[in-house]
């Protein structure tokens, strides 16, 4: 369910309710994030409150479930450590095994499918699905990866690096348009840990000469 709505009060008549317009779309499923944009527009010296909050759909609703485990063993017999296409990524605090094997194209997630373990957002399915999409070898193996630490964003990215690894021992002619691209690069950015004395990592108490 999609709903736009906008509220417009005067300056005069702050606490009334000049106008409201909902917008709904049928047959979908209940919201889930809301986004509240507020601006005051300035016009000629008269200034009007305009409030405007649209609820979206929330990513991955109606994903079917799906158990992918037998789909997994199936595919790697005797474990993910025994695979010859192993590759590690990382990002953050996430750290996600990655293993490529001969297939038609499936991207597997600690035994979820990634469409419904990365809850259908459109981002980090792209960061994917990118390294493979980017050689043509999108339809031609199956990606299986075991994630664990940080959140779904550096997961994502950190099964980028991982299959960007693997594509290298298929053949290291790969390396030059997969650097080209940035995918062999471990992004080394991380949260900086809170120092003694201070709020955060750099945010010092307030100052106060007497």
């Amino acid at each position: 369910m999609v709903v736009a709505m906008a509220l417009q009060a005067s300056p005069t008549q702050a606490s009334s309710v000049n106008a409201v317009r909902l917008g709904f779309v049928a047959g979908s499923s209940p919201p889930g994030k809301c986004r509240l944009g507020l601006a005051r527009n300035r016009q000629r010296g008269a200034g009007s409150l305009v409030v405007r909050a649209a609820i979206l759909e929330a990513p991955g609703v109606g994903v079917e479930r799906v158990d992918m485990s037998d789909f997994v063993k199936e595919a790697m017999p005797g474990g993910i450590a025994a695979q010859d296409l192993l590759g590690t990524g990382r990002r953050k605090r996430a750290i996600a095994r990655v293993c490529l094997v001969e297939g038609t194209g499936q991207y597997v997630i600690n035994n979820r499918t990634a469409q419904e373990y990365l809850q259908g957002n459109p981002l980090w399915l792209f960061h994917v699905k990118l390294p493979l999409r980017s050689l043509g070898f999108e339809g031609k193996y199956d990606t299986i990866v075991k994630a664990h630490g940080g959140g779904l964003s550096g997961q994502a990215q950190a099964i980028r690096l991982g299959i960007s690894r693997c594509l290298l021992k298929i053949n290291e002619s790969h390396r030059q348009p997969l650097r080209k691209l940035g995918f062999l690069t471990r992004d080394p950015r991380k949260v900086e840990r809170k120092k003694a004395g201070k709020h955060k990592a750099r945010k010092s108490p307030q100052y106060s000469k007497r």
